[in-house]
């Protein structure tokens, strides 16, 4: 079966910054081989950008609605989006 490629962007809501939300994001991401990125915003919330197989995608998109340990997810936030360009890896943004 053909892999499907997806790329969506994930908002994720609650106490997700000082918590190793964007450390652990990566080690997952890189875990399921997707690409991509994290960032903290400045209104408290941490943004993503994912794309791989649809499968893995999925997967961490649900990792994101619990996060690490110290995270409380209040709302995860997902729109799927075009093609992102060229991606190598799964970064963290500063």
């Amino acid at each position: 079966m053909a892999m499907v490629r997806v790329a969506v962007r994930v908002k994720v809501y609650g106490r997700v910054q000082g918590v190793f939300f964007r450390s652990s994001m990566k080690d997952v991401a890189d875990e399921l081989g997707v690409e991509g990125w994290v960032r903290n915003v400045d209104d408290g919330t941490v943004e993503a950008v994912i794309a791989g197989d649809e499968e893995k995608v999925k997967k961490l998109v649900e990792w994101c609605h619990r996060g690490p340990p110290l995270a409380k997810v209040e709302k995860v936030k997902v729109e799927k989006i075009g093609e992102p360009g060229p991606l190598r890896g799964f970064r963290i943004m500063r």
